[in-house]
């Protein structure tokens, strides 16, 4: 197998031809694909830059292949292994720096072998078509709005973009850049178990260059090198920096209570964990009963002592009068702040998502805040740039509950809101896009 060939196994995963196909996400696909071959590290890499990049500027490819409009009709009749096969060539010409007879040459041999000769003989017209005529990248002019072109220019739905308007004014032509660059990098290091210091070290004797987070005191930017979960043995963990800022913000304390709500596989439990250093208690609900089930394997292998409740989060699962100093709400939500850092993500959400979702957040807020002790505090996060699942949702809650808005860290201050929430817009500095408030009840 070859690292184009590869790529292209990769892309049809995740965009199956069958309609009753099971699509995988493009890194889950990756992986699977990846431990079935035995290509070179550098090979690896290369299937894996033509893979995603393929799938996030799959808006922007199909542009560039109905330039001419008889061959766009018959493109659009190819079967779908061809079509992806031309995304993935017509990527590779303009993205990389492209070999341009070695892709020439072994992607027409792989439309031989994913089709047959006339389709190979096809795809080699078209490619040399494109050498031939080189197209500029679209410009306004061609565009019935500016909206269509940057959403065509940067390979984004357009009602992404139109949404991403009214939120980022003078700044959304750089977000949509820049949720096109690579994904930030980063752990979260266990202080039960070492320092970060000694993380640090750590890291550095495996060639992994690291830098320390402005925002959250535990967590490391990978600069450069690959980092993984530390051997499974709950040193550290993948979490990127804006997740990590949510339990930051909640600030939890050693001795005090916690209720982490949604806890999924349990990244920012553990974080809570390691800050509560082993005093007080940690209770985390979650109703996936597999993603509880490694929830606890990785509590126990991190050390980190806490309880687990499976269910739904909506119902009232905990004694009324049970409180927590803190609660942590990480909701269920359409995503839209992760679109860098996951390549189908623009292609799988709706723009429908945030209002059907918005209700499930509404209930969730309902039900953690009964638990928060009268002079506890609320964490509302969400990888969420939608205003129906951020700030409309807090509005809705403050406007209904004896809650208001608690303080941020001063470290916070260039990501706050004018209401004094944090908004971390998605993809500038390689981050995702998070909205935290920070609730508190009313004396």
């Amino acid at each position: 197998m070859t690292a184009r060939e590869l790529a292209l196994r990769v892309v049809g995963d995740v965009f199956p031809p069958e309609v009753q196909a099971t699509a995988r996400s493009a890194h889950a696909a990756f992986d699977y694909r990846v431990r079935r071959s035995d290509l070179s590290e550098r090979d690896v890499a290369f299937a894996a830059e033509l893979a995603y990049g393929a799938i996030k500027m799959r808006r922007t490819l199909d542009w560039y292949l109905s330039l001419d409009p008889a061959q766009d009709e018959k493109n659009k009749a190819l079967p779908p292994a061809i079509r992806e096969l031309l995304r993935l060539a017509i990527y590779e010409l303009v993205y990389t720096h492209a070999d341009e007879y070695a892709t020439l040459f072994e992607f027409v041999n792989l439309a031989k072998r994913f089709g047959h000769r006339g389709l190979a003989n096809l795809v080699n017209a078209v490619l040399r078509r494109f050498l031939r005529e080189r197209p500029a990248a679209p410009v306004r002019e061609l565009f019935a709005d500016e909206d269509e072109y940057l959403a065509t220019r940067y390979s984004l739905p357009t009602w992404l973009v139109r949404q991403w308007r009214e939120i980022f004014d003078g700044r959304l032509e750089e977000v949509c850049v820049a949720v096109n660059a690579p994904a930030q990098t980063a752990i979260v290091v266990n202080t039960l178990r070492l320092t970060t210091d000694e993380a640090e070290a750590q890291l550095a004797s495996t060639g992994a260059e690291t830098s320390r987070s402005s925002f959250v005191a535990e967590a490391l930017l990978v600069r450069r090198g690959q980092v993984s979960e530390a051997r499974g043995d709950g040193r550290w963990w993948p979490q990127s920096e804006s997740s990590a800022m949510a339990v930051a913000v909640l600030n939890p304390q050693a001795g005090e209570s916690v209720l982490d709500v949604c806890s999924g596989r349990g990244n920012k439990a553990l974080q809570i964990g390691a800050r509560l250093r082993r005093e007080g208690s940690l209770l985390c609900i979650e109703r996936d009963a597999r993603k509880a089930a490694t929830l606890a394997q990785r509590l126990e292998r991190a050390e980190v002592v806490g309880g687990i409740v499976s269910g739904d989060a909506t119902e009232a699962l905990l004694p009324p009068e049970q409180h927590f100093d803190r609660v942590l709400l990480d909701a269920p939500c359409s995503g839209t702040g992760i679109v860098g850092r996951q390549p189908e993500a623009r292609w799988k959400k709706q723009s429908t998502d945030g209002e059907r979702l918005a209700m499930t957040q509404r209930a969730l807020l309902e039900q953690a805040a009964r638990h928060v002790d009268p002079s506890g505090s609320l964490v509302y996060a969400v990888c969420s740039t939608d205003p129906r699942e951020t700030t409309e949702v807090v509005e809705w809650f403050l406007a209904r509950e004896n809650f208001q808005r608690g303080p941020i860290p001063a470290a916070y201050e260039s990501l706050l809101t004018a209401n004094g929430d944090v908004f971390v817009p998605p993809g500038i500095d390689g981050r995702d896009g998070f909205y935290i408030a920070r609730l508190e009840r009313r004396g």
